[in-house]
């Protein structure tokens, strides 16, 4: 599926995955929407915004919590030569609370509806960390 093509209303779930491949605008995030992203993808809410909130230049990840590929990491992979610009320090000049761990442990981040992972070895942990986001919030819309 394209990514032109996605319905966001569709799905419970966004799951931003892979490397240093170009990342798309997203403009899927919405209350109660689970939005995951690991690696380098939470590059992708960078220029996302909400369906009742739109205010240019504002980052979606401003005051979250959240992780993604460090610095550190990006060095070692030899990929911050050729970098026109770094996750970790993007993340942190748009306002997020970026938390890592040591380089290459996996790692995930949950913030509301926010869900992130490290790097590539995060992936698992990350996606066990939206299986139960979905958990609650299913436990939630029963109740209402």
């Amino acid at each position: 599926m394209r990514v032109e093509d996605i319905k966001p209303d569709q799905f419970d779930v966004i799951f931003l995955v892979g490397g240093t491949g170009r990342c798309r605008t997203w403009q899927c995030i919405r209350p109660r929407k689970i939005v995951a992203a690991v690696n380098h993808r939470p590059a992708g809410l960078f220029t996302a915004s909400r369906a009742d909130r739109i205010v240019e230049h504002r980052y979606e990840c401003k005051d979250r919590q959240l992780t993604g590929f460090s610095n550190e990491e990006e060095t070692q992979a030899g990929l911050s030569g050729n970098a026109p610009w770094l996750l970790e320090d993007r993340l942190r000049i748009s306002g997020a609370r970026y938390i890592a761990k040591a380089p290459w442990t996996p790692h995930a981040v949950v913030d509301g509806n926010l869900v992130t992972g490290q790097q590539n070895y995060s992936a698992s942990v990350t996606a066990d960390a939206v299986l139960k986001q979905l958990a609650v919030q299913k436990q939630v819309a029963a109740t209402i």
